[in-house]
């Protein structure tokens, strides 16, 4: 017979073996027990400190055995339940995309900030889960959202996290702007990938369990923000603002590339780990440099 505790205390000690390398397993081990075992269960945490002689049934013990087993391997808590929150959301997480992360709650709170008006046009681009998207949405319920993303099986997802969330936006399969029809947006935001191919972090817990063609961009990890730099000033307002998540080493470098590409008020925020995360411009087509 298994307990709730017994359960709990087994997982504690498998994840708090994990390789030496895998520190993080080990930190983390008591929060990630009780969440495997609430999503197993269909419980949540204060019933589970509740009844910690409640029986688990054989078929649950063995279901909690492989999520723990597999979280032990490094693979992130959110694929293991399918659910990740972000927000004040809960979204539905595959393989296919990215964890949402705190971090980029940074981006949805500066948007917010940059305009109070009920009725402007936004887009994200390479939405993934729709995280950013749709908690703009929850916002700001007036504000006509674009959201894109290159992966098929990603704009699937995005699209059952708006339906699933009950917050209507519109998502699109294009690769950065390519299937953008002529427009002129107040915003533009995303999160894009920004890591350098040889980065020795794409082995780390849980990032190498996630899909490689979110996180990499080329040698310095920034060619899909010059990218998108580049092009933006085609689809925002004069005066419209462009919003960029990026490494917290790369602050300097983005500002540059904004700087070369029409963009003034350029000021980079710092995350609530004081790392340089998120750079912001105001697009002011004069200044644009023809290289």
């Amino acid at each position: 017979m298994h307990t709730v505790a017994g359960c709990l205390l087994w997982a504690q000690q498998t994840l708090a073996s994990a390789d030496a390398a895998e520190a993080v397993l080990k930190r983390s081990a008591p929060v990630d027990s009780r969440w495997l075992l609430c999503h197993v269960l269909q419980r949540n945490s204060a019933w589970l400190k509740a009844w910690p002689e409640a029986e688990v049934s054989a078929q649950r013990w063995q279901q909690y055995q492989r999520l723990v087993e597999r979280r032990k391997q490094g693979e992130p808590v959110a694929y293991l339940t399918g659910e990740q929150g972000f927000w004040s959301l809960e979204l539905e997480v595959s393989a296919a995309t990215l964890v949402p992360r705190a971090d980029t709650e940074l981006l949805v709170e500066t948007a917010l900030q940059l305009s109070t008006e009920d009725s402007i046009d936004v887009l994200d681009l390479g939405t993934g889960t729709g995280a950013v998207a749709l908690a703009l949405k929850s916002e700001r319920p007036g504000w006509r959202i674009t959201a894109t993303d290159v992966d098929d099986a990603t704009v699937q997802l995005a699209r059952r996290n708006s339906e699933r969330c009950q917050l209507p936006i519109h998502i699109i399969q294009s690769d950065w702007f390519a299937n953008i029809p002529p427009h002129q947006f107040h915003v533009i935001v995303s999160n894009p990938p920004y890591i350098e191919t040889d980065d020795p972090h794409l082995q780390g817990v849980g990032v190498r369990f996630e899909p490689l063609r979110a996180l990499v961009s080329g040698k310095d990890g920034l060619d899909a923000i010059r990218e998108i730099v580049r092009k933006a000033g085609d689809y925002l307002r004069c005066d419209g603002w462009l919003l960029i998540e990026h490494g917290f080493q790369q602050g300097e470098a983005v500002r540059e590339i904004y700087a070369r590409n029409g963009f003034a008020s350029v000021a980079t925020l710092r995350d609530l780990a004081d790392n340089e995360r998120l750079t912001m411009g105001c697009w002011k087509k004069d200044l644009k440099h023809v290289e």
